[in-house]
Protein backbone atom coordinates (compact mmCIF):
# COMPACT_ATOMS: atom_id res chain seq x y z
CA UNK A 1 0.00 0.00 0.00
CA UNK A 2 1.04 3.33 -0.84
CA UNK A 3 0.29 6.68 0.40
CA UNK A 4 -0.74 9.32 -1.62
CA UNK A 5 1.91 11.74 -3.89
CA UNK A 6 0.90 14.73 -2.06
CA UNK A 7 0.90 14.02 1.38
CA UNK A 8 4.66 12.19 0.71
CA UNK A 9 5.47 15.54 -1.15
CA UNK A 10 4.92 17.67 1.56
CA UNK A 11 7.74 18.13 2.99
CA UNK A 12 10.97 17.37 0.53
CA UNK A 13 12.98 16.15 2.92
CA UNK A 14 16.97 16.55 3.95
CA UNK A 15 17.93 19.54 6.05
CA UNK A 16 15.50 22.36 6.63
CA UNK A 17 17.91 24.12 9.10
CA UNK A 18 15.41 23.48 12.14
CA UNK A 19 17.91 20.76 13.81
CA UNK A 20 19.29 23.92 16.18
CA UNK A 21 15.93 24.47 17.13
CA UNK A 22 15.06 20.84 18.28
CA UNK A 23 18.99 20.48 19.78
CA UNK A 24 17.86 23.46 21.96
CA UNK A 25 14.70 21.93 23.18
CA UNK A 26 16.21 19.02 23.96
CA UNK A 27 18.92 20.61 25.72
CA UNK A 28 16.06 22.18 27.91
CA UNK A 29 14.31 18.92 28.39
CA UNK A 30 17.28 17.72 29.68
CA UNK A 31 17.96 20.33 32.42
CA UNK A 32 20.50 22.82 29.93
CA UNK A 33 19.51 26.18 31.04
CA UNK A 34 19.64 27.68 27.83
CA UNK A 35 18.35 30.83 26.29
CA UNK A 36 15.90 30.95 23.51
CA UNK A 37 15.53 33.72 20.47
CA UNK A 38 14.00 31.02 18.22
CA UNK A 39 10.14 31.03 17.37
CA UNK A 40 7.78 33.76 17.33
CA UNK A 41 5.96 33.15 20.91
CA UNK A 42 5.34 36.35 23.08
CA UNK A 43 7.12 36.06 26.21
CA UNK A 44 3.55 37.44 27.99
CA UNK A 45 0.88 35.52 27.39
CA UNK A 46 -2.67 35.72 26.55
CA UNK A 47 -4.19 38.71 29.19
CA UNK A 48 -5.93 37.49 31.61
CA UNK A 49 -9.58 39.05 30.54
CA UNK A 50 -9.26 37.52 26.96
CA UNK A 51 -9.24 33.86 29.12
CA UNK A 52 -11.70 35.30 31.25
CA UNK A 53 -14.14 35.32 28.07
CA UNK A 54 -13.16 32.58 26.84
CA UNK A 55 -13.86 30.50 30.40
CA UNK A 56 -17.43 32.42 30.26
CA UNK A 57 -18.26 31.43 26.77
CA UNK A 58 -17.30 27.89 27.71
CA UNK A 59 -19.10 27.22 30.85
CA UNK A 60 -21.88 28.87 29.26
CA UNK A 61 -22.44 26.54 26.80
CA UNK A 62 -21.13 27.52 24.09
CA UNK A 63 -19.28 23.92 23.81
CA UNK A 64 -21.15 22.55 20.42
CA UNK A 65 -20.60 22.60 16.94
CA UNK A 66 -20.07 26.75 16.45
CA UNK A 67 -21.32 27.59 12.68
CA UNK A 68 -19.18 26.88 10.02
CA UNK A 69 -18.38 30.36 8.37
CA UNK A 70 -17.54 32.13 12.22
CA UNK A 71 -19.87 33.51 14.31
CA UNK A 72 -21.96 36.39 12.78
CA UNK A 73 -20.58 38.62 16.08
CA UNK A 74 -16.42 37.60 14.69
CA UNK A 75 -17.05 38.09 11.69
CA UNK A 76 -18.14 41.33 12.14
CA UNK A 77 -15.56 42.13 14.26
CA UNK A 78 -13.06 41.16 12.12
CA UNK A 79 -14.61 42.35 9.23
CA UNK A 80 -14.41 46.02 10.91
CA UNK A 81 -10.78 45.66 11.58
CA UNK A 82 -9.67 44.78 8.20
CA UNK A 83 -12.05 47.71 6.93
CA UNK A 84 -9.75 49.84 9.53
CA UNK A 85 -6.39 48.30 8.99
CA UNK A 86 -6.55 48.51 5.00
CA UNK A 87 -9.04 51.40 4.09
CA UNK A 88 -11.08 48.92 2.11
CA UNK A 89 -14.71 48.91 3.19
CA UNK A 90 -15.54 44.97 4.29
CA UNK A 91 -18.45 43.24 5.51
CA UNK A 92 -19.13 39.75 7.25
CA UNK A 93 -19.21 38.22 3.63
CA UNK A 94 -15.99 38.73 2.91
CA UNK A 95 -14.80 37.14 6.41
CA UNK A 96 -14.27 33.11 6.93
CA UNK A 97 -12.94 32.53 10.55
CA UNK A 98 -10.22 29.62 10.33
CA UNK A 99 -8.02 27.78 13.12
CA UNK A 100 -5.70 30.27 12.86
CA UNK A 101 -3.53 31.87 9.90
CA UNK A 102 -1.75 28.53 9.16
CA UNK A 103 -5.34 26.97 8.07
CA UNK A 104 -6.04 30.50 6.21
CA UNK A 105 -2.80 30.20 4.51
CA UNK A 106 -4.00 26.57 3.13
CA UNK A 107 -7.67 27.57 1.96
CA UNK A 108 -6.11 30.30 0.37
CA UNK A 109 -3.87 27.99 -1.72
CA UNK A 110 -6.19 25.32 -2.05
CA UNK A 111 -8.54 27.82 -3.52
CA UNK A 112 -6.33 29.53 -6.10
CA UNK A 113 -3.56 26.88 -6.88
CA UNK A 114 -4.90 23.92 -8.99
CA UNK A 115 -2.50 20.98 -9.00
CA UNK A 116 0.74 21.48 -11.25
CA UNK A 117 0.44 25.19 -11.03
CA UNK A 118 3.45 27.43 -9.05
CA UNK A 119 2.27 28.99 -6.46
CA UNK A 120 5.36 31.99 -6.12
CA UNK A 121 6.30 33.45 -2.55
CA UNK A 122 8.78 35.31 -1.56
CA UNK A 123 12.29 33.97 -0.06
CA UNK A 124 13.00 34.46 2.74
CA UNK A 125 10.02 33.23 3.99
CA UNK A 126 8.15 31.79 6.85
CA UNK A 127 8.84 28.17 7.47
CA UNK A 128 5.41 26.29 5.94
CA UNK A 129 5.08 28.65 3.24
CA UNK A 130 6.50 25.80 0.61
CA UNK A 131 5.08 22.85 2.24
CA UNK A 132 1.44 24.79 2.11
CA UNK A 133 1.65 25.16 -1.09
CA UNK A 134 2.42 21.76 -2.04
CA UNK A 135 -0.08 20.13 0.17
CA UNK A 136 -2.38 22.18 -1.92
CA UNK A 137 -1.27 20.71 -4.86
CA UNK A 138 0.92 23.36 -6.12
CA UNK A 139 4.46 23.40 -7.31
CA UNK A 140 6.01 26.15 -4.84
CA UNK A 141 8.46 28.37 -6.66
CA UNK A 142 10.60 30.68 -4.29
CA UNK A 143 11.48 34.30 -5.63
CA UNK A 144 14.39 35.82 -3.73
CA UNK A 145 14.44 39.31 -2.07
CA UNK A 146 18.39 40.29 -1.67
CA UNK A 147 20.26 41.26 1.66
CA UNK A 148 21.66 43.86 -0.98
CA UNK A 149 18.16 45.07 -1.36
CA UNK A 150 17.30 45.54 2.01
CA UNK A 151 15.08 42.23 1.61
CA UNK A 152 12.37 44.40 -0.73
CA UNK A 153 11.30 42.19 -3.66
CA UNK A 154 11.58 42.96 -7.01
CA UNK A 155 8.99 42.99 -9.29
CA UNK A 156 11.33 42.18 -12.18
CA UNK A 157 12.51 38.87 -10.20
CA UNK A 158 8.65 38.24 -9.79
CA UNK A 159 7.66 38.62 -12.54
CA UNK A 160 10.32 36.61 -14.30
CA UNK A 161 8.79 33.62 -12.82
CA UNK A 162 5.43 34.51 -13.12
CA UNK A 163 4.59 32.04 -16.80
CA UNK A 164 2.72 29.30 -15.18
CA UNK A 165 1.86 30.62 -11.96
CA UNK A 166 -1.36 31.22 -10.78
CA UNK A 167 -0.31 33.05 -7.24
CA UNK A 168 1.73 35.17 -5.23
CA UNK A 169 2.04 35.02 -1.79
CA UNK A 170 3.37 37.92 0.48
CA UNK A 171 3.91 38.64 3.85
CA UNK A 172 4.44 42.44 5.05
CA UNK A 173 5.93 42.92 7.70
CA UNK A 174 8.03 39.93 7.23
CA UNK A 175 8.97 37.20 9.26
CA UNK A 176 11.25 35.95 8.87
CA UNK A 177 13.84 39.72 8.30
CA UNK A 178 11.37 42.30 9.81
CA UNK A 179 11.45 44.38 6.46
CA UNK A 180 7.99 46.46 6.00
CA UNK A 181 6.96 46.50 2.43
CA UNK A 182 7.67 50.05 0.75
CA UNK A 183 5.00 51.63 -0.98
CA UNK A 184 6.88 51.19 -4.54
CA UNK A 185 7.28 47.77 -4.20
CA UNK A 186 4.02 46.82 -3.27
CA UNK A 187 2.74 48.89 -6.61
CA UNK A 188 5.08 46.93 -8.68
CA UNK A 189 4.11 43.91 -6.94
CA UNK A 190 0.52 44.63 -7.94
CA UNK A 191 1.08 45.51 -11.23
CA UNK A 192 2.89 42.46 -11.57
CA UNK A 193 -0.14 40.54 -10.46
CA UNK A 194 -2.20 42.56 -12.83
CA UNK A 195 -0.26 42.37 -15.88
CA UNK A 196 0.50 37.98 -15.43
CA UNK A 197 -3.32 37.91 -13.56
CA UNK A 198 -2.14 36.09 -10.39
CA UNK A 199 -3.86 35.98 -7.71
CA UNK A 200 -2.30 37.82 -4.35
CA UNK A 201 -2.22 36.32 -1.29
CA UNK A 202 -0.95 38.83 1.44
CA UNK A 203 -0.13 37.29 5.24
CA UNK A 204 -0.61 40.38 7.46
CA UNK A 205 -0.69 38.59 10.84
CA UNK A 206 2.04 41.41 12.12
CA UNK A 207 0.26 44.23 10.27
CA UNK A 208 -0.23 46.24 14.08
CA UNK A 209 3.56 45.44 14.30
CA UNK A 210 5.17 48.37 12.85
CA UNK A 211 8.29 50.02 13.94
CA UNK A 212 8.97 52.14 11.02
CA UNK A 213 7.00 53.44 7.81
CA UNK A 214 3.38 52.38 7.27
CA UNK A 215 1.24 49.19 7.19
CA UNK A 216 0.17 49.31 3.37
CA UNK A 217 -2.45 46.16 2.44
CA UNK A 218 -1.96 45.47 -0.93
CA UNK A 219 -5.60 44.71 -1.25
CA UNK A 220 -6.26 48.99 -0.95
CA UNK A 221 -4.15 49.41 -4.28
CA UNK A 222 -5.78 50.03 -7.64
CA UNK A 223 -8.00 46.86 -9.11
CA UNK A 224 -6.30 44.51 -6.47
CA UNK A 225 -9.43 44.30 -3.87
CA UNK A 226 -10.71 41.37 -6.41
CA UNK A 227 -7.47 39.55 -6.53
CA UNK A 228 -6.06 40.02 -2.63
CA UNK A 229 -6.85 37.31 -0.19
CA UNK A 230 -5.84 38.37 3.01
CA UNK A 231 -4.75 36.17 5.64
CA UNK A 232 -5.47 37.76 9.10
CA UNK A 233 -5.09 35.99 12.94
CA UNK A 234 -5.49 36.84 16.69
CA UNK A 235 -1.90 35.25 17.12
CA UNK A 236 0.10 37.96 16.90
CA UNK A 237 -1.81 40.42 17.66
CA UNK A 238 -3.46 39.37 20.77
CA UNK A 239 -0.82 36.88 22.50
CA UNK A 240 -3.63 33.70 21.51
CA UNK A 241 -1.10 32.03 19.38
CA UNK A 242 -2.31 28.48 21.00
CA UNK A 243 -6.12 29.68 20.81
CA UNK A 244 -5.97 28.68 16.86
CA UNK A 245 -8.08 31.66 15.71
CA UNK A 246 -7.87 33.62 12.33
CA UNK A 247 -9.42 34.92 8.86
CA UNK A 248 -9.32 34.79 5.51
CA UNK A 249 -10.73 38.20 3.77
CA UNK A 250 -11.50 38.11 0.40
CA UNK A 251 -14.08 38.43 -2.45
CA UNK A 252 -17.70 36.48 -1.34
CA UNK A 253 -17.62 34.17 -4.49
CA UNK A 254 -14.05 33.08 -3.00
CA UNK A 255 -15.65 32.93 0.58
CA UNK A 256 -18.27 30.98 -0.45
CA UNK A 257 -16.58 28.60 -1.88
CA UNK A 258 -14.18 28.25 0.94
CA UNK A 259 -17.25 27.79 3.16
CA UNK A 260 -17.47 24.70 1.34
CA UNK A 261 -14.07 23.66 2.23
CA UNK A 262 -14.42 24.13 5.76
CA UNK A 263 -17.26 22.19 6.10
CA UNK A 264 -15.44 19.47 4.62
CA UNK A 265 -12.25 20.22 7.09
CA UNK A 266 -12.43 21.26 10.33
CA UNK A 267 -16.40 22.03 10.57
CA UNK A 268 -15.51 25.10 11.88
CA UNK A 269 -13.70 26.58 15.47
CA UNK A 270 -14.58 26.03 18.44
CA UNK A 271 -17.06 28.90 19.62
CA UNK A 272 -16.05 29.47 23.07
CA UNK A 273 -12.67 30.52 21.03
CA UNK A 274 -14.16 32.55 19.10
CA UNK A 275 -16.43 34.43 21.90
CA UNK A 276 -13.30 35.06 23.53
CA UNK A 277 -11.42 36.71 20.06
CA UNK A 278 -14.55 38.62 19.37
CA UNK A 279 -14.35 40.42 23.01
CA UNK A 280 -10.26 40.60 22.64
CA UNK A 281 -11.29 42.40 19.31
CA UNK A 282 -13.84 45.12 20.88
CA UNK A 283 -10.72 46.22 23.08
CA UNK A 284 -9.32 48.25 19.93
CA UNK A 285 -6.12 48.84 18.94
CA UNK A 286 -5.19 50.19 22.39
CA UNK A 287 -5.01 46.65 23.03
CA UNK A 288 -2.61 45.51 20.30
CA UNK A 289 -0.65 48.29 20.86
CA UNK A 290 0.12 46.70 24.64
CA UNK A 291 1.03 43.59 23.64
CA UNK A 292 3.52 45.00 20.24
CA UNK A 293 5.18 47.53 22.75
CA UNK A 294 7.61 45.01 23.88
CA UNK A 295 8.64 44.27 20.29
CA UNK A 296 9.29 47.79 19.64
CA UNK A 297 11.29 48.56 23.27
CA UNK A 298 13.93 45.64 21.96
CA UNK A 299 13.85 46.79 17.94
CA UNK A 300 15.55 49.74 19.81
CA UNK A 301 18.06 47.96 22.06
CA UNK A 302 19.02 46.15 18.93
CA UNK A 303 20.10 48.94 16.82
CA UNK A 304 21.65 50.62 19.47
CA UNK A 305 23.88 47.40 20.40
CA UNK A 306 24.35 46.99 16.54
CA UNK A 307 25.59 50.41 16.07
CA UNK A 308 27.92 49.37 18.93
CA UNK A 309 29.85 46.89 17.26
CA UNK A 310 31.27 46.60 13.35
CA UNK A 311 31.05 42.72 12.86
CA UNK A 312 27.44 41.93 12.57
CA UNK A 313 25.14 44.31 10.25
CA UNK A 314 21.59 44.35 9.99
CA UNK A 315 18.38 45.55 7.89
CA UNK A 316 16.77 47.18 10.64
CA UNK A 317 13.68 45.56 11.72
CA UNK A 318 10.86 47.82 10.96
CA UNK A 319 8.07 45.71 12.20
CA UNK A 320 7.35 41.90 13.91
CA UNK A 321 9.31 40.72 16.38
CA UNK A 322 12.26 39.39 14.59
CA UNK A 323 16.04 40.50 13.53
CA UNK A 324 17.95 39.32 11.02
CA UNK A 325 21.29 39.86 11.69
CA UNK A 326 24.52 39.04 8.80
CA UNK A 327 27.00 37.06 10.32
CA UNK A 328 28.89 36.52 7.07
CA UNK A 329 31.95 38.23 8.35
CA UNK A 330 32.64 35.04 10.59
CA UNK A 331 32.85 33.16 7.73
CA UNK A 332 30.53 31.07 8.97
CA UNK A 333 27.33 29.64 7.78
CA UNK A 334 23.88 30.83 9.51
CA UNK A 335 23.18 27.10 9.96
CA UNK A 336 27.27 26.45 11.37
CA UNK A 337 27.32 29.38 13.27
CA UNK A 338 23.88 29.20 14.93
CA UNK A 339 25.26 25.67 15.80
CA UNK A 340 28.64 26.78 17.61
CA UNK A 341 26.41 29.76 19.32
CA UNK A 342 24.24 27.15 20.92
CA UNK A 343 27.28 24.84 21.89
CA UNK A 344 29.13 27.13 23.34
CA UNK A 345 26.91 30.47 24.44
CA UNK A 346 23.53 28.44 25.32
CA UNK A 347 22.10 31.05 23.15
CA UNK A 348 19.15 29.68 20.20
CA UNK A 349 18.87 31.20 17.38
CA UNK A 350 17.37 30.21 13.88
CA UNK A 351 19.54 29.91 10.98
CA UNK A 352 18.69 32.23 7.95
CA UNK A 353 19.16 29.00 5.57
CA UNK A 354 15.92 27.78 7.44
CA UNK A 355 13.77 30.14 5.67
CA UNK A 356 15.17 29.96 2.28
CA UNK A 357 18.97 30.67 0.20
CA UNK A 358 18.26 34.23 0.04
CA UNK A 359 18.96 34.75 4.18
CA UNK A 360 22.06 32.18 4.06
CA UNK A 361 25.10 33.62 6.12
CA UNK A 362 22.42 35.34 8.12
CA UNK A 363 20.70 34.36 11.77
CA UNK A 364 16.97 35.34 12.85
CA UNK A 365 16.64 36.51 16.46
CA UNK A 366 13.35 36.29 17.80
CA UNK A 367 13.04 39.68 20.20
CA UNK A 368 10.59 37.50 22.94
CA UNK A 369 12.10 37.39 26.04
CA UNK A 370 11.98 40.14 28.54
CA UNK A 371 14.20 43.21 27.87
CA UNK A 372 17.04 42.63 29.93
CA UNK A 373 17.49 39.36 29.22
CA UNK A 374 16.91 40.44 25.36
CA UNK A 375 19.94 42.53 26.11
CA UNK A 376 22.13 40.42 27.93
CA UNK A 377 22.01 37.62 25.36
CA UNK A 378 22.07 39.93 22.17
CA UNK A 379 25.27 41.58 23.64
CA UNK A 380 27.00 37.85 23.62
CA UNK A 381 25.44 36.74 19.96
CA UNK A 382 27.49 40.10 19.18
CA UNK A 383 30.56 39.56 20.98
CA UNK A 384 30.78 35.76 19.92
CA UNK A 385 30.59 36.57 16.45
CA UNK A 386 33.65 39.26 17.32
CA UNK A 387 35.88 36.72 18.43
CA UNK A 388 34.91 34.49 15.40
CA UNK A 389 35.64 37.10 13.37
CA UNK A 390 39.24 37.99 14.80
Amino acid sequence: MKLSNRITSISPGGSDGWGVFYRARAMLAAGTPVTELTIGEHDVRTAPDILDAMHRAATGGHTGYAIVPGTPALRRAAAERVTRMTGVPTGPENILITAGGQAALFAAHLATCGDGQKGLFIDPYYATYPGTIRAAGGVAVPVQARAEDGFQPRPDAIAAQAEGASSLLINSPNNPTGVVYSRDTLDGIASVCRDHDLWLISDEVYDCQVWEGEHISPRALPGMADRTILVGSMSKSHAMTGSRIGWICAPVEVIDHLINLSTNTNYGVAGFVQDAATYALGLGPEAEARVAAPFARRRDMTLALIAGQNTVRAVPPQGAMYTMLDIRATGLSGEDFANRLLDEERIAVMPGESFGTAAAGHIRVAMTIPDAAYEDALRRVLAFAARLAW
